[in-house]
């Protein structure tokens, strides 16, 4: 397994768990996990918000006397309502500082390696946020913080006033928004990048051609063929548009959503393949032209 350090030292596995799809009912969670840390893995992904709490307990309970060997991941700012109908967008410094202990608490660590915000706007009250996030850091109750967000106004305003250390956002093949500007302006910076959506909802791993980003069905099945028509010898589709992300200079890790022993397999089979090389990557990117962000520049 290769790892890619972060500004604060962490060395993070280039593919990632991403523990959303697991659920609490599972009894392969600890399994897979374990299986998972044995292949090298080393950062788990999770939020206080999926299955209200839940994940962030199934994790917490996995890890159970490996806390040592990984990296937490966890998110905050959307808070379930009082009725459970659904959750409300929270960035407010009160409340970051409170949830926290409900997360350690669920995690059953005394600390959170990375803390997300989950989501945001520019018109949040960052100054807000960032004194929440470095308070929780001075008391030691999280060593790095950062954002979880596609919204590059929102990125540029955390990378130019506050301590970051990485920012999770949406990176496919055929969703190829970050290319135009936040890569390299996180790369810049010396920002790390969890990638979410590596294979966009399976659409890149032989899903049945569908709508996409705006992206028609026809237009999706032509990209999967011409994936399929560049790939290296030996790689599966999946493998392709999964080390297309990894080997993105400015990528430190594909956060792979795993729920099976089969995604898990496959993930570490994509880590295990050679690299792409910039000849390879270039051919992948000449399959179509990309798109970029219509909003929120």
């Amino acid at each position: 397994m290769k790892y890619n350090t972060l500004k604060n030292g962490f060395k993070i596995s280039e593919v990632s768990f991403g523990c959303m799809s697991l659920k609490a009912e599972n009894k392969e969670n600890d399994s897979i996990i374990s299986e998972a840390i044995a292949g090298g893995i080393n950062l788990f992904d999770t939020a206080d918000l999926y299955e209200k709490g839940a994940n962030e307990k199934l994790l917490g309970t996995a890890l159970k006397g490996k806390r040592n060997s990984v990296h937490i991941s966890t998110k905050v700012g959307n808070r379930w309502k009082a009725d459970g109908s659904g959750w409300e967008w929270c960035p407010r410094k009160e409340y970051i500082l409170s949830a926290i202990d409900d997360s350690l608490h669920r995690l059953q660590t005394d600390y959170i390696d990375l803390y997300l915000l989950h989501g945001g706007t520019i018109d949040d009250p960052a100054d807000e946020v960032i004194e929440a996030f470095e308070r929780l850091v001075d008391s030691g109750k999280i060593r790095s913080y950062g954002i979880s967000s596609i919204r590059p106004n929102v990125i540029r305003e955390y990378v130019n006033r506050s301590n970051i250390s990485a920012v999770m956002t949406q990176y496919s093949l055929l969703d190829r928004r970050p290319e135009e500007e936040t890569l390299q302006l996180l790369g810049k910076n010396n920002i790390g990048v969890l990638a979410r959506g590596s294979i966009a909802s399976g659409l890149l791993a032989g899903k049945v051609p569908a709508p996409y980003l705006g992206l028609s069905e026809t237009e999706v099945k032509n990209i999967q063929q011409g994936l399929l028509q560049k790939l290296p010898e030996g790689y599966t589709l999946g493998e392709g548009a999964l080390r297309y992300v990894m080997d993105n200079p400015d990528i430190t890790t594909a956060v792979a959503g795993i729920r099976t022993q089969q995604q898990l397999a496959e993930a570490l089979a994509a880590e295990g393949k050679l690299p792409l090389t910039e000849k390879q990557r270039l051919y992948f990117q000449d399959i179509w032209t990309g798109n970029t962000y219509k909003e929120h520049r």
